[in-house]
């Protein structure tokens, strides 16, 4: 037999889980304890003390005669014999096999029965030969006979309820209690209450939790105080909403927290709000990336709640079912019974009457039972009636906001929301705490505490570098926010925001006066009023790179001071409409637009800032550019570039840009240009860049082009230089690389103007005397072609400071070279052993650099 503390095992569960155990559920356990001890308590007794005692009841006066023996000679011949064979066990107690033999047609029926000591109260077969009833008339039966009767009796005449009653009971217990916990031992659902149990109780635990919450109650008190002294002080304009309140109608997607900067301050100003421990700050981080994915997993299914409501209807079935059988077999308990053993003829009797020991607590201990049960079943009902009464797959935190400043904590649903029902049973600060986690609000303001705490002015000192241009940039890349240490750099030019999605701009970035260029890659920051007011007034140079258009700020376009804007990311023809470049009127300064897309079209609302504009860029991305018309409305613009469109000819809407000094079409489909005379109306054009594109001849038109003073050929098919070009008087910059060219035509020495030639990458195999007449020559690049000699002339080109030779079959440079007075080491790109073959005075000359002085600057 099991110990109660083994059958109680089964009722048991982690402690940690308790506060998953609403009272009814404790209640339950509890009476279900009671009744496994009722039972226990029943089976032990009943092992122990049950037995019966049975007497035979004797014929009437009248008829003893027929049934009695007459004599005792008869008796003898009447009453059965026995063979005995005797045992004694461990415990010192006889025990005789007894074998009855009555007559030739009834077989021997053996039979053991148990002698009681030498001193037991109850005479053995030597003391007592023979029995009388309760009248004094003699019963001839044995103490084997009795006890045989007792056993026979005892399966035949008691009920069976009787016997049974405390291992059904024990049976029905335990169904009870494994239907209790059934929910927290099946695998499906054990995983998941187990991984939420550990998450509720480290956000329960978390300092984050109590700093939040503090945090709440020192707005609300600074809130209450300012209500009451100086709520009238507040301008009309003052937002009493939420940080995450709706845009203001005049400026979209600028928040209105900006108005309520300086009345929120003295909340910052609380100092223990501001400490937190880096350990308890990542942990606290980790927390709200584990109870992100755990709602996503829980909320998707409602297999918690069917099970917990599948166990409770199973008991509420199991008690009607108890109840039911329960109550019919009370009255059977009783402690007298008549049986009839049909034994007649071993003992001479037919009937016997019976008491049985254990009735009156048998019954006592069913009644009990039942109405334990009963309460169990109300309770039951109970919980049904709670489980749909509610809607428990729905969970609001209506409270929960109302009663802090988190105003966006979201509601949940399905097993998620049943979990958090059944917590608030337990203790409603347990959700309090937990939706702490579920708050975007509560994130950002963790992540801000971190940011500040991690990135310190110090360190960013430390980052800032200088740009190209000689100007001090900042560059912050994947940071959640942006620290507030940032804006003390008061001297930053450049600051530049990467993959910071919760990038938020606050007032303090009015004392960055030196703040003329933004960069916003992926980062749709949002802005408070007073720095919208700053960087619409000071703010020059912005570049905005997105994936989707909704990522440019709206404020983006209210700028009226900017001056450049550079747009990067997808903007295909379908979302033309979404781009909002009708907002673009504002930016009344605007003088240079860049847009690297994917566009199939120029929007006609580019030309909102065509007034003003002097230069635009659409990089295409290799999407073809069809509809070019709006381009004829741009009348100011200085320089257009036409990367990467596609474009197999050059667009006529081109040729109505009288203003039009630089045009770039670099990485299209152009196979001929025959249309480039038209560019004899541009009387402005002086810059022509054609390169990297599929052109094969320059037709003879381009002399009309007269003011050219750049012209880039690069990285096309031309197989020769048509004469034409050399008639371009006013030609500076010459790119030819990268073609077919396989000779240098004798009339370049027409160029006098010419300060860089390239032609990198041909099949030139003689440079012509007369391309060293050009002595203003600055850059000559002529590497990687078949020279195999080159002319003393060289030395004729004295403002020469770069010449190209490597890649050619040359054996020896001129001595000539140490004439190129401007021309270094550092600008001549030769082979190791040709600069070798020079004389000792030239080598000695052209090493002498006059980078010295700027590295003792560094």
């Amino acid at each position: 037999m099991f110990t109660l503390a083994e059958v109680a095992s089964l009722n048991d569960i982690q402690p940690t889980y308790r506060i998953l155990k609403p009272w009814w559920d404790v209640f339950m356990d509890y009476l279900a304890v009671v009744m496994l001890m009722v039972a226990i308590f029943a089976g032990t007794m009943q092992l122990t003390k049950d037995q019966v005692v049975c007497l035979p009841v004797l014929p009437s006066p009248v008829n003893s005669k027929a049934h009695s023996p007459p004599g005792n000679a008869d008796v003898t011949t009447q009453i059965p014999k026995m063979d005995t064979a005797a045992h004694r066990d461990q415990d010192g107690h006889v025990t005789h096999d007894i074998s009855f033999a009555t007559s030739a047609v009834t077989p021997d029926i053996p039979l053991r029965a148990t002698y009681m000591p030498a001193d037991s109260t109850i005479p053995n077969q030597e003391a007592r030969k023979e029995k009388k009833d309760p009248t004094g008339r003699k019963t001839n039966l044995d103490f084997q006979q009795y006890v045989f009767i007792n056993q026979m009796c005892y399966h035949l005449a008691l009920p069976w309820y009787s016997k049974y009653f405390p291992y059904l009971a024990l049976i029905h217990t335990i169904i009870l209690m494994v239907s209790s916990n059934f929910w927290f031992k099946y695998p499906k659902t054990c995983s998941k209450v187990e991984h939420f149990v550990s998450i509720l109780g480290k956000c329960f635990e978390s300092p984050w939790t109590t700093k939040a919450l503090s945090e709440t109650a020192c707005e609300d008190s600074e809130e209450n105080k300012q209500r009451i002294t100086g709520a009238q002080t507040l301008p009309k304009h003052v937002s009493t909403s939420s940080d995450e309140g709706s845009p203001s109608a005049s400026t979209p997607m600028i928040n209105k927290t900006g108005f309520k900067f300086s009345a929120e301050k003295p909340v910052i100003e609380v100092p223990s709000m501001t400490i937190l421990d880096k350990k308890d700050g990542e942990q606290a981080k980790a927390l709200f990336e584990k109870v992100r994915k755990f709602r996503a997993h829980v909320e998707d299914s409602d297999l918690i709640y069917k099970l917990y409501v599948v166990q409770t209807v199973i008991k509420t079935a199991k008690f009607i079912f108890i109840l039911c059988y329960t109550a019919n077999f009370v009255n059977a308990i009783s402690f007298e019974h008549v049986c009839k053993p049909k034994v007649e003829h071993l003992t001479g009797y037919e009937v016997f009457e019976c008491t049985h020991n254990m009735a009156y607590m048998l019954k006592k201990l069913l009644i009990s039972y039942i109405s334990i049960i009963c309460v169990y079943g109300f309770i039951c009902l109970y919980t049904l009636f709670w489980l749909f009464r509610i809607p428990l797959k729905e969970y609001s935190f209506e409270k929960v906001r109302e009663e802090s400043s988190f105003s966006d904590i979201p509601d949940v649903k399905n097993d998620f929301a049943f979990l958090l029902h059944m917590v608030d049973q337990y203790d409603q600060l347990y959700s309090k705490r937990f939706g702490v986690f579920l708050s975007e609000v509560s994130e950002n303001k963790l992540r801000e505490i971190s940011l500040n705490h991690e990135w310190t002015f110090e360190k960013l000192r430390q980052h800032v570098s200088r740009n190209a241009q000689d100007k001090q940039e900042l560059h912050l890349f994947m940071l959640s926010g942006v620290p507030d240490a940032v804006f003390d750099l008061t001297d930053l030019d450049v600051l530049k925001l990467e993959l910071i999605p919760e990038a938020k701009i606050p007032a303090k970035i009015s004392q960055m006066t030196n703040l003329q260029e933004l960069h916003l890659c992926h980062c749709p920051a949002k802005v408070e009023q007073t720095a919208f007011s700053f960087l619409r007034d000071h703010l020059r140079c912005l570049h905005v790179k997105f994936t989707d258009v909704a990522e440019i700020p709206a404020w983006v376009y209210l700028l009226k001071n900017l001056r450049e804007l550079y747009l990067i990311g997808n903007l295909n023809s379908e979302n033309n409409k979404m781009i909002g470049l009708e907002s673009l009127r504002e930016l009344r300064h605007l003088k240079i637009l860049h847009v690297k897309s994917n566009l199939t079209k120029v929007p006609s609302n580019i030309t909102d800032v065509a007034p003003h504009l002097t230069k635009l860029v659409i990089h295409n991305d290799g999407t073809k550019l069809l509809v070019l018309n709006s381009l004829k409305k741009m009348m100011n613009v200085a320089e257009l570039e036409l990367q990467n469109c596609e474009l197999e000819r050059i667009p006529h809407a081109i040729f109505s840009l009288s203003n039009l000094q630089e045009l770039d079409l670099k990485s299209n489909n152009i196979r001929t240009i025959e249309e480039i005379i038209s560019f004899q109306h541009l009387k402005r054009l002086t810059c022509l860049k054609l390169w990297h594109n599929k052109i094969v001849t320059i037709p003879p038109s381009i002399t009309h082009v007269k003011n050219l003073e750049s012209l880039y050929f690069s990285n096309n098919k031309l197989e020769s230089l048509p004469v034409a070009v050399f008639s371009l008087q006013k030609l500076r910059c010459l790119d030819v690389s990268y073609n077919n060219i396989s000779m240098i035509p004798i009339e370049i020495g027409l160029l006098q103007n010419l300060q860089h030639l390239h032609i990198t990458g041909n099949k030139v195999d003689v440079l012509p005397k007369q391309l060293f007449k050009c002595v203003k020559l600055r850059t000559l690049n002529v590497g990687q072609n078949c020279i195999s000699s080159l002319p003393e002339k060289v030395g004729q080109l004295a403002q020469l400071t770069q010449l190209e030779l490597k890649g050619n079959c040359l054996d020896r440079l001129p001595a000539q070279l140490g004439l190129c007075r401007m021309l270094k080491k550092s600008g001549l790109v030769v082979e190791d052993h040709l600069f070798d073959t020079l004389p000792l005075e030239v080598k000695e000359a052209l090493n002498q650099d006059t980078n010295v002085p700027f590295a003792n600057g560094i």
